[in-house]
C-alpha cells in the first residue's frame, strides 16, 4: 500500500523521528506529540518544513478528534509511548493511562475516520525472557514490568479492533533500538555520557542480562516495510540477531572512549529484571524481504561517535528534564 498523508504520534521521539526523517518526503506527515522529557523536536530540524506538528496528548480524545478531521490521514503509525522500565517501576501509573488508554483514543479515532491502516510501534518485551532460543510472533505474552505489560495490553487491544470492528491493523514488536538522538536515560546513551565525564557506569547485578541490539535506522526501515506491505491483523517481529551481554555492550563502549574498565560499578539489580530477550524474524524476513542491515559494532561506533559530537544536546535535554520533576 502507498498512502497520502499519515499520523506519526510520538513523532518527535527516538524511534518516531527516524521514521518521520526518513519519510518526511515520501509522505505527507503529521507528528503528534506531548513532548514530554523524552520528546524534542531538535530532532526534526532536518526535515523543517515537510510535516505539520500538533503537540497534543494522545489520551486527549477531543484534540486528537480534531487532528484527524483536519489531517483526514490514510494511516497512522503509532510510536508515542512511555518506555523506559525503571520509571515504570518507580511509577505505573503514566504508562497505563498514555500506553492503553491513548492506544484507545487513537484506535476509536482511525475507526471512525476509516483508516486504511494502523501500526502500533511494539516490543519484545511483551513476550517476557527467554533462556534458550527465540519468541516468534506466536509464543504466548508474559510481560515481567509494568511498562512491558501496558504494551502487551496496548498490543492486544489493537488485535481487538482488528476482530471486532475489523479495523486493519498492523504491529510490530522491536527489539531493544539504540543509535543517535536516544534520551540519556537507557543503558547505551547513560554509558557514554558518564564515560565522558569519568563517573561511574552502572551496571545491574553482573552485567550478565542479554539483550538483542537493533539500530535505529534499521528499525525505521521495518516500520515502512510492515507498514506498506504488512497483512492486515498480523504482528512482526523485528530484531537484528546481534545479541550481547550487558557487560559486553558496556566494555565495548569504554574501549571505544578509551576509558578504564575500573569505571564499572556493579549496582543493585532492577526488580523482576528479565534475563533474556531473542525474537525470530523469520516472517518479516520472507514475507517482506526486510533484514537489519547494520551491523552490532558498526552501529555503536556511530552512536558513541554521535554523542561525543552532541553533548551539548544531552546536556540541555538532560537539563529540561530536571526542571519537570521527572529525572531519575
Amino acid at each position: 500500500m502507498r498512502y497520502r498523508k499519515l499520523i506519526v504520534t510520538g513523532g518527535a521521539g527516538f524511534i518516531g523521528s527516524e521514521f518521520v526523517r526518513q519519510n518526511a518526503s515520501k509522505y505527507k506527515i503529521a507528528v503528534v506529540d506531548k513532548i514530554t522529557y523524552a520528546g524534542d523536536i531538535k530532532r526534526l530540524a532536518e526535515v523543517a518544513g515537510k510535516y505539520s506538528f500538533y503537540k497534543t496528548d494522545i489520551c486527549d480524545a477531543r484534540k486528537i478528534e480534531a487532528v484527524f478531521k483536519k489531517e483526514k490521514p490514510d494511516a497512522v503509525a503509532h510510536f508515542a509511548a512511555e518506555s523506559h522500565v525503571d520509571r515504570s517501576i518507580d511509577d505505573a501509573s503514566v504508562f497505563m493511562t498514555t500506553n492503553v488508554i491513548g492506544t484507545q483514543v487513537l484506535l476509536d479515532a482511525a475507526k471512525k475516520h476509516k483508516v486504511k491502516r494502523f501500526l502500533h510501534v511494539s516490543t519484545d518485551e511483551v513476550y517476557g525472557d527467554i533462556i534458550k532460543g527465540t519468541f516468534s510472533e506466536n509464543s504466548p505474552f508474559s510481560p515481567n514490568s509494568p511498562y512491558a505489560v501496558s504494551k502487551a495490553a496496548a498490543d492486544m487491544l489493537v488485535s481487538a479492533y482488528h476482530r471486532t470492528y475489523g479495523l486493519p491493523v498492523v504491529i510490530m514488536r522491536a527489539s531493544n533500538n539504540y543509535g543517535p538522538w536516544q534520551f540519556p536515560e537507557k543503558l547505551i546513551p547513560v554509558i557514554i555520557m558518564n564515560a565522558l565525564k569519568n563517573k561511574r557506569v552502572p551496571v545491574y547485578a553482573k552485567g550478565l542480562n542479554v539483550r538483542e541490539w537493533l539500530y535505529v535506522a534499521d528499525c525505521a526501515k521495518a516500520v515502512s516495510a510492515i507498514l506498506e506491505k504488512g497483512e492486515d491483523g498480523q504482528a512482526y517481529n523485528v530484531g537484528s540477531g546481534m545479541e550481547k551481554k550487558n557487560i559486553d555492550v558496556v566494555r565495548g563502549i569504554l574501549y571505544a572512549l578509551g576509558k578504564p574498565d575500573r569505571l564499572i560499578e556493579f549496582v543493585k539489580d532492577r526488580p523482576g529484571h528479565d534475563i533474556r530477550y531473542a525474537l525470530s524474524v523469520a516472517k518479516i524476513r520472507q514475507k517482506l524481504r526486510w533484514k537489519a542491515g547494520t551491523a552490532f559494532a558498526e552501529g555503536l561506533k556511530k552512536t558513541v561517535d554521535w554523542y561525543v559530537k552532541n553533548t551539548k544536546w544531552t546536556s540541555r535535554v538532560l537539563a529540561e528534564e530536571k526542571k519537570t520533576g521527572r529525572s531519575k
